[in-house]
């Protein structure tokens, strides 16, 4: 499993348009595929930071995901509304492997 990790500049005055935004990309991302972990919105500090976590099985499905995101009428409807609304200023992609289950603690010994 692959999960990319977005990390978002957004306007603070459109914090509700980015919102509506994100409620939208959850539905897609599932519908293509994926699963979505959620979005995470400011609350308190830095008030233009949002954040996204996605899942899918590999990178390959991911590349098909974002093949067909381009293809895809409510997808590029999306892209739109935020390009409309001008509510992402900007965004870094990353990508991390998640460690789902846990371990004894002898796991540790003969790491030092």
């Amino acid at each position: 499993m692959i999960t990319c990790t977005l990390r978002y500049e957004i306007d603070p005055n459109q914090v509700d348009a980015f919102e509506a935004y994100s409620r939208v990309w959850i539905g897609l991302v599932n519908r293509m595929g994926g699963t979505h972990h959620g979005y995470w919105l400011p609350h308190e500090g830095a008030n233009d930071i949002a954040y996204a976590n996605f899942s899918f099985p590999s990178l390959t499905a991911y590349e098909a995901y974002r093949i067909a995101s381009m293809e895809d009428a409510e997808c590029q409807k999306a892209f739109a509304f935020a390009k409309a609304t001008n509510c992402i200023r900007r965004y870094d992609r990353s990508f991390t492997r998640p460690v789902l289950d846990a371990a004894p603690i002898e796991t540790l010994e003969g790491f030092a």
